[in-house]
C-alpha cells in the first residue's frame, strides 16, 4: 500500500501552471494558464489562475484580451498597472512575431505587403484607425503616421492631417491604410468617398496616393485594384 501511494504521488497531475509548464511544455497549457504565468500572482482570495480566468471571461477570450484597452485590462481585480503593462508587452511581442514588418527603406511591392505589415496590429483594434505610409520616389518606406482613430468619415480624415507629415518629410507618395473591426475588408461608401477626396488632394499637392488598403481579420481590400483611385503610379500587386 505504501508503494502504491508513492507511485500515485509521482504520477500525480501537476497542480499549478508553472509545474505543468515544466513537465508538459507550453503547448499543453490552457489560455488561462499561460496568462496566469504572465500575471505571476493573484489577489486576496484568488490565485493567478483565477484572475486569468476572470480576465479572459470578461474580455471574451484571447482575441478580446488582445484588443482590450489599457483601462479594460486594469479594471479586473488583480491586474494593476504593472501586470497590465506586462500583458501589453507580451501581446505586442506576439504581434511582432506574427507579422512581416516593413522597415524604413523597404520597398512596398503591393497591397499584400501593406496587409502583412499591419494585420496583426490592426485586426484586434476595437475602433477604426487611419494611418498613412509615407514613401520615397522608389516606393520605399519612409515611415508610418497615425492620423486618426474612430469611425472613418470625411470630417475626421481631413487632407490637412493626412498630407501635413508627407509634406514635412518630403515624401514622394503615400499609401492610405485603415482597419475594419467587423472583420470584413469590403470598402464602404464612406471609404470610397474619403479615398477619392484624398486622391484629388494628392494630385493638387504633387504627392500621389498610390493605394488605400483596408485591413481586416478576413483579409484586405485595395481600392486601387477596385478602380477607386485612378492616378498613375499604382502599387502593383505581386
Amino acid at each position: 500500500m505504501e508503494f502504491d501511494r508513492a507511485a500515485a504521488r509521482r504520477v500525480r497531475r501537476p497542480e499549478g501552471p508553472r509545474e505543468r509548464l515544466d513537465l508538459l511544455g507550453p503547448e499543453a497549457l490552457s489560455d488561462a494558464e499561460l496568462v496566469a504565468l504572465l500575471l505571476r500572482t493573484g489577489e486576496r482570495g484568488t490565485d493567478a489562475l483565477g484572475v486569468a480566468e476572470t480576465l479572459l471571461a470578461r474580455l471574451g477570450g484571447l482575441r478580446g484580451l488582445a484588443g482590450a484597452a489599457r483601462g479594460e485590462l486594469r479594471s479586473v481585480a488583480g491586474v494593476g498597472p504593472v501586470k497590465g503593462a506586462g500583458l501589453e508587452a507580451a501581446l505586442e511581442l506576439g504581434r511582432r512575431l506574427a507579422t512581416r514588418r516593413l522597415r524604413a527603406g523597404d520597398p512596398v511591392l503591393g497591397p499584400e505587403d501593406v496587409f502583412r505589415h499591419f494585420h496583426a496590429r490592426l485586426r484586434d483594434a476595437p475602433h477604426e484607425r487611419f494611418l498613412v505610409l509615407l514613401l520615397d520616389g522608389r516606393h520605399r518606406v519612409v515611415r508610418e503616421v497615425v492620423t486618426s482613430q474612430g469611425t472613418l468619415t470625411a470630417s475626421l480624415v481631413h487632407p490637412r492631417e493626412v498630407f501635413r507629415p508627407a509634406l514635412r518629410e518630403a515624401a514622394a507618395a503615400l499609401i492610405l491604410v485603415h482597419n475594419h473591426p467587423s472583420g470584413d475588408p469590403a470598402p464602404s461608401r464612406e471609404d470610397r468617398e474619403v479615398t477619392v477626396r484624398l486622391a484629388r488632394a494628392g494630385e493638387i499637392l504633387g504627392v500621389p496616393v498610390l493605394d488605400h488598403v483596408i485591413v481586416a481579420e478576413r483579409g484586405w481590400a485595395s481600392l486601387r485594384e477596385q478602380g477607386v483611385i485612378e492616378a498613375p503610379g499604382s502599387v502593383a500587386r505581386r
